[in-house]
């Protein structure tokens, strides 16, 4: 399995004063925004993201760190496999992400996907 990136995601419960304060001080660009979670980047690089959420769409908790692989069935075989505890099942998101959240020994959240 191949890791593609991974992307800090920091709680926020004022997403647009956090967003503009980032892109203020730091010169970071916005390069999603999807009401409750915004990921930004610098513009020199793109791979150097990290999130602002409110609260997960879809899942019961809000994912500490978002991985993204190029096999997300597979990673999601190994999680269970090792019998870490599945905070959100293998789903198939209308925004075009296939992810499921898992919970670390230390109680991390971790979205992992892939995108479709």
């Amino acid at each position: 399995m191949r890791i593609h990136r991974v992307v800090p995601n920091l709680k926020t419960t004022d997403l647009a004063a956090t967003r503009d304060h980032y892109v203020r001080v730091f010169g970071f660009e916005v390069v999603m925004d999807m009401d409750w979670i915004v990921t930004l980047s610098s513009p020199e690089d793109r791979m150097r993201q990290f999130s602002l959420i409110t609260e997960d769409a879809t899942a019961p908790e809000h994912p500490d760190i978002s991985i993204e692989v190029d096999d997300v069935d597979a990673a999601y075989a190994a999680a269970v496999e090792s019998g870490a505890e599945i905070v959100h099942p293998l789903t198939d998101e209308p925004w075009g992400v296939r992810r499921f959240f898992h919970r670390d020994p230390s109680g991390t959240v971790v979205n992992t996907l892939s995108h479709r």
